[in-house]
């Protein structure tokens, strides 16, 4: 079934344009990775499909699940379904972690959540992380460290199941125990809750457990080459450099 689809999208922030004329199509349970170098617009197209209303779509249609959603807030496509863990993840003082998830949670279901299966579902997810049961309590990423945000990302993930996952950076800055934890959370989402993602990195490391579908290259704000996932190799023996130079 096809879940995402985006045709011709352009857009920009402020008067400056980032992205130029992208399409691609992401079917259920597909795994799709946004690879290129930093400046090249990966993070742009996550913040336009998710709806941030700083980044504007100027020409072109982004479909979810066969309905354009171009003219749809954040929230109602999160509760769609729809997931972006950020590259940077804000921190939350006055909320914790688990209040934050449990909120969220009811905001998309539209129901009430029972406590004591809520609190039990947040120590496996915690354990699956191998994050000690205090991080509950604790506020949304006030003095978590770069590992711990990402790992709280992922959390969120796993406690909210989206329909389309959207990570963005998801190992940026991570050791090489946190990248396997971390990529262990991607799995379980993408295995056991028949979970669809896409993956946007300039990095190969969170994906060398992963089963990787299409991959697409972009430079500059546009996509400028796609295939399986043999072209991850490619990248990590050839790096950007030909892409950059046909740009």
């Amino acid at each position: 079934m096809e879940l995402l689809k985006l045709e011709g999208v352009d857009v920009k922030i402020e008067e400056k344009q980032i992205l130029h004329d992208i399409s691609l199509k992401i079917n259920k349970g597909e795994t799709h990775v946004i690879m290129g170098p930093n400046g090249a617009g990966k993070s742009t197209l996550g913040h336009a499909i998710m709806g941030n209303p700083k980044f504007e779509v100027t020409a072109g249609r982004i479909l979810y699940k066969g309905e354009e959603i171009n003219d749809e807030s954040p929230d109602k496509r999160a509760k769609a379904g729809i997931y972006l863990s950020f590259q940077n993840p804000l921190e939350v003082p006055g909320v914790s972690l688990s209040n934050f998830v449990r909120t969220a949670g009811e905001q998309i279901s539209g129901e009430r959540i029972k406590f004591m299966q809520f609190r039990r579902k947040v120590e496996e997810t915690l354990d699956i992380l191998q994050m000690g049961k205090e991080y509950a309590d604790r506020d949304l990423n006030v003095g978590f460290s770069g590992g711990e945000k990402k790992k709280s990302e992922i959390f969120q993930l796993l406690m909210l199941k989206p329909t389309l996952a959207i990570l963005d950076e998801a190992d940026s800055g991570l050791d090489v125990d946190a990248v396997r934890i971390v990529s262990e959370g991607v799995r379980e989402y993408k295995e056991n809750m028949d979970g669809t993602l896409l993956i946007i990195t300039h990095s190969t490391r969170i994906l060398q457990s992963l089963k990787v579908d299409v991959v697409h290259i972009m430079v500059n704000g546009r996509i400028v080459d796609t295939s399986d996932a043999s072209l991850i190799e490619k990248i990590n023996a050839e790096g950007f450099e030909r892409y950059l130079a046909n740009a």
